[in-house]
């Protein structure tokens, strides 16, 4: 691969018959593991790969039932962690910082507690630490949307509101159709995943860390923000404008605390 893309380079990963579809944004920079959140896919950091090209390199996986790649039969903690140290073996890489949005900033740091020798710096993005509370996943709304519609704009009239968010992230399907960059039933089952008590992980390892909060975050309060920070040594803070998607409300604002961040790494 020569040179920095803006849209990256496909790549694909096979996992026991199960493909992990990447964008490899390039260059000869410092490797960077970015990972989505639930309802988004690898190229939402396209805008990030390029704010910081040359010196990184961004590898930004669309997660397991996301975008291009395979639905699978599980979507447990350990099964997100285990494909991100797949795909760093499968493309030669020894350590890369890992950053998260969401439940990828969750798989970030957790990526560091059960492998510290693979992260040097990790970035989390309103990735949440605390035991969530018992209830109706957040995401239940999905539930309500088909996963395959005959043509896209009747799949976009199924989508409602989510129509202006998610509509540049369908996908055409064999028979002609058009299918969500997700299943429904698949992201509910990731989000509960994603509850507990996440402090130990969080905490397990030293390696600079930024927690990035967005001052309207409808996740994360800022008490809560505080308590990531203080209780993880060298972590430091950043905050945004904006809701739980900081890095799409505030692009150039996330951009630029991800890059002084890791100016700070030498």
């Amino acid at each position: 691969m020569n040179g920095t893309s803006v849209t990256g380079i496909r790549g694909e990963l096979d996992l026991d018959g199960r493909r992990l579809s990447y964008l490899d944004f390039g260059g000869t920079g410092r490797p960077l593991l970015a990972l989505h959140g639930h309802l988004y896919e690898g190229r939402t950091w396209a805008p990030l790969a390029e704010a910081l090209a040359p010196r990184w390199r961004i590898i930004a996986p669309d997660q397991r039932g996301h975008g291009d790649s395979d639905r699978a039969a599980s979507y447990t903690r350990e099964d997100y962690v285990a494909d991100a140290i797949a795909l760093l073996d499968h493309l030669g890489i020894d350590q890369a910082v890992t950053l998260g949005h969401s439940g990828g900033g969750i798989t970030a740091y957790q990526i560091a507690a059960r492998h510290p020798e693979r992260v040097p710096a990790i970035v989390n993005v309103e990735g949440p630490v605390r035991d969530l509370d018992e209830g109706p996943s957040p995401l239940s709304f999905v539930l309500s949307m088909p996963y395959t519609a005959p043509d896209r704009q009747a799949l976009l009239g199924a989508m409602g509101p989510l129509a202006p968010m998610l509509g540049d992230k369908l996908r055409p399907t064999a028979d002609g159709g058009w299918r969500l960059p997700f299943h429904p039933q698949d992201t509910i089952a990731s989000e509960q995943g994603t509850r507990g008590d996440h402090w130990a992980d969080w905490t397990a390892t030293g390696c600079p860390a930024l927690f990035v909060h967005a001052r309207s975050s409808q996740v994360i309060t800022p008490e809560e923000a505080r308590q990531i920070v203080g209780r993880r040594a060298g972590t430091r803070l950043s905050e945004l404008d904006g809701d739980h998607f900081a890095h799409t409300t505030d692009p150039d604002g996330f951009a630029t605390a991800v890059r002084d961040f890791l100016e700070t790494l030498g």
